[in-house]
């Protein structure tokens, strides 16, 4: 059995909740339609009234026990018409109202109308028998919903991730051709410490076979900027951006950054079949990301990546 990420309980954490934050009100309403299931008017005034009262919901409809809609679509301003018959029955929150779940809060999915995220709940209506004669359904768009949940943080732990399968079936046949930036590796190294040390620079990533890098920067980290192999060449780059202390919130010690560096050039020539493509490193979280030649791509904490060496990386 695979267990949860994070990400994964955080979503199912989310659904929990919201569920529970509509549970009432829908339970409420299908028992106020359970005496209006012949009466398409008096089922939709219902929804209608409650539609005035309701934060979040997009559409309210009612469908019969074989799910066949009996009502329009309701809205907030009215009705979204030609509705009426429309079979719902192929839908998986109607199968699992089908199969006896009382209440339902579906997965997400895009909608066919607007091509948004979006809920369905689905509430069993009974009869005054306790049978269902029917089942009260009610759309909601993502965008609209409360955020009961915190927000997702990304695991820290070591992800490996296959690249292109065409790429490693013809891994044998290429090797490394020597770059503009491996030529003057040491020099380029030694300028991009300098960026995240003293001018603000808290993710960067390393594009060795194409000689150029790509930085965030504290000011500035809605966006990034890219360097070319002349700009990373010429250390007067440095006065292009504002003077500052180390980022108070990077994780990682300064003087393990020289290290990690190293640690890229070392992987970027020891082998001439696999290597080092593109390495970066996050200041701030603390995060190494590596993709080698054979497109395979590892993301590890900076520590457990100094742990490495090429024995590991490369066998005996």
């Amino acid at each position: 059995m695979v267990s949860e990420t994070t990400l994964q309980k955080t979503v199912s954490k989310q659904r929990e909740m919201l569920s529970e934050l509509l549970f009432d009100s829908m339970s409420e309403l299908a028992e106020n339609c359970a005496d209006k299931m012949n009466d398409r008017q008096a089922l939709e005034a219902l929804l209608t009234d409650e539609m005035r009262k309701a934060e979040y919901c997009k559409y309210l409809w009612v469908v019969d026990k074989t799910g066949i809609q009996l009502t329009e679509d309701v809205t907030r301003t009215g009705f979204k018409t030609g509705q009426v018959g429309r079979d719902r029955i192929a839908r998986p929150y109607l199968q699992r109202a089908l199969k006896g779940d009382n209440y339902y809060l579906s997965e997400a999915y895009i909608s066919s109308n607007r091509k948004r995220p979006s809920l369905t709940a689905i509430k069993t209506i009974y009869d005054a028998y306790g049978k269902p004669s029917g089942y009260l359904g009610a759309d909601f768009d993502l965008r609209e919903l409360p955020r009961t949940a915190e927000q997702y943080e990304d695991e820290k732990i070591w992800l490996q991730v296959k690249g292109d399968p065409a790429i490693r079936s013809g891994l044998f046949s290429q090797h490394r051709i020597e770059s503009a930036m491996d030529a003057k590796i040491d020099d380029v190294l030694s300028l991009v410490e300098e960026l995240i040390l003293c001018q603000g620079v808290f993710h960067a990533k390393l594009h060795f076979s194409s000689s150029r890098a790509t930085f965030w920067l504290v000011d500035n980290p809605y966006s990034y900027q890219i360097l070319n192999f002349a700009e990373l060449n010429d250390p007067d780059i440095c006065l292009a951006y504002r003077h500052q202390e180390y980022f108070e919130k990077a994780i990682v010690e300064p003087e393990k950054i020289g290290k990690i560096f190293q640690q890229f050039k070392a992987l970027r020539f020891a082998d001439e079949t696999i290597y080092l493509r593109s390495a970066s490193l996050n200041v701030v979280n603390g995060m190494v990301g590596l993709n080698f030649s054979c497109d395979g791509s590892h993301y590890m904490r900076y520590e457990e990546f100094l742990e490495k060496n090429m024995t590991f990386w490369f066998g005996g």
